[in-house]
């Protein structure tokens, strides 16, 4: 039989999951966003997606694009006792789930009796036990499955062959394929390429001349569907952060390191309630052109105090100098370790 992969998408999850505590919006315009004047988009229900409000959006924009639309502050704590709930049961029916989001998993099915119904069977019973839907691809890698997961949305259940996604997706853009971004995009639509069949057939020494014959080679198989990628089990190391996007952006280096201290000591007071430290700690800055810079250091015993972390990150901070003014200003602990001294290695959305 091969490998068979499937890719779990819940629904407009976020959306989904606020809708579990406030019924009563179902049916509306419901957007998850920020309320500052630069939040973004977290999603929409599909109601507000036929105004166009979309995932990453300014959150002024879905404004405009759906005034009557009611808004919510993202909950992060709450969907992620969700999303445990969720993989909980996706676990006890699959031995090997990669966990790739809190909204989203692969699945490998290979050897499994009955994939098709056993994953009907699962659908159903996330449904069942949280109140959520959910889409499902099935196909020979984890390329087909993911983009099958999301072509029938909501409630979506497609199971496609390489050959059969390569067909069904021929005039879809390249676009669509995980991987291959707007600025890609843009460049094969400027070598007359605007399709995925289009990049499937194109001639390998263009793409080689156009993009390089590594990244050439790559865009091909992507759009010929071709995947060679297990799914894994392993886990990114934990990590816990807090940043915040200004209002207006901040020049001056002491109001900047007047925020920073505010959010090492916000972090810090969350890390010792839950009885967690790491050893590396850095820093995320985003200047106002959108360019976006790290910087980390890691450390011979794991803290969590502010006192031991705030020094670190005040150095990083200067060090770095911004040169131009500051739009978001962020702090991160990572390789988190438990009050035993072991490394966490679950996957967390860091908030």
């Amino acid at each position: 039989m091969g490998r068979r992969v499937a890719h779990l998408d819940m629904d407009a999850f976020y959306v989904s999951v606020e809708l579990r505590r406030r019924p009563e919006l179902r049916g509306r315009q419901v957007i998850v966003a920020g309320s500052g004047p630069r939040s973004v988009v977290t999603t929409a229900s599909y109601e507000a997606r036929r105004f166009g409000v979309g995932s990453a959006m300014p959150a002024a924009r879905a404004r405009r694009l759906c005034p009557g639309g009611v808004f919510l502050e993202p909950d992060f704590a709450y969907y992620r006792e969700v999303s445990a709930e969720v993989m909980s049961i996706v676990r006890s029916r699959v031995e090997v789930v990669e966990v790739v989001g809190l909204d989203e998993a692969y699945l490998d099915l290979t050897g499994v009796e009955a994939p098709v119904a056993g994953m009907r069977a699962l659908r159903d019973e996330i449904e069942a036990a949280t109140g959520l839907t959910s889409s499902i691809g099935i196909g020979p890698n984890k390329l087909v499955a993911k983009v099958a997961s999301d072509a029938e949305k909501p409630r979506g259940f497609v199971v496609l062959s390489r050959e059969a996604a390569c067909a069904r997706f021929a005039g879809a853009g390249c676009g669509l394929v995980p991987g291959i971004g707007p600025k890609t995009v843009e460049r094969l639509r400027a070598c007359g390429i605007a399709t995925l069949g289009q990049l499937a057939g194109a001639g390998e020494a263009e793409l080689a001349a156009r993009f390089g014959a590594r990244w050439g080679a790559e865009l091909q198989r992507r759009a010929r569907f071709e995947d060679g990628a297990a799914v894994s089990e392993e886990r990114k190391v934990i990590s816990e952060s807090r940043e915040v996007t200004f209002d207006t952006d901040i020049a001056d280096l002491s109001e900047l390191e007047s925020v920073l201290r505010g959010l090492v000591q916000r972090l810090c007071a969350a890390l010792l309630r839950q009885s967690r430290r790491g050893r590396t700690i850095g820093i995320k800055v985003r200047l106002d052109d959108f360019s976006t810079h790290t910087r980390a250091r890691t450390l011979t015993e794991a803290v969590a105090e502010a006192d031991q972390v705030w020094p670190v990150a005040l150095e990083l901070l200067r060090r770095f100098a911004p040169p131009r003014p500051v739009r978001l200003l962020g702090v991160r602990v990572a390789g988190l370790q438990g009050a035993d001294g072991s490394v966490e290695e679950q996957l967390r959305l860091a908030v």
